[in-house]
């Protein structure tokens, strides 16, 4: 019975660490999203952004701060340029590996 605890204390534990971590921003193109910074984090981007990732651009998270994440999965952000979403997904660094995009 010990051992049963023990496993089932061990298995939710680890379930808490391996939870995917969520983040809102704006699916901004990385060189507007350098030059411009927390600028590029709004509607008022949304045509321009759709434009330079469409045009082979990298896709990149800018949060409301002029935080910049990188993407790992671009097909997944494509379709969300210049919106505002929240993205769920796992941390590698500095780019996120995304699982789910929600607007």
């Amino acid at each position: 019975m010990k051992r049963v605890f023990v496993l089932l204390t061990l298995v939710f534990a680890l379930s808490f660490i391996v939870m995917a971590e969520e983040w809102t921003g704006y699916i901004a193109d990385a060189g507007c999203a350098a030059k411009r910074g927390k600028a590029a984090a709004s509607d008022a981007h949304a045509g321009c952004a759709g434009k330079c990732i469409k045009g082979g651009a990298a896709a990149v998270l800018v949060t409301e701060e002029g935080k910049v994440y990188k993407i790992a999965d671009q097909d997944k952000v494509a379709d969300h340029a210049g919106h505002k979403v929240t993205i769920s997904g796992k941390m590698d660094g500095e780019t996120i590996k995304v699982d789910s995009v929600k607007m």
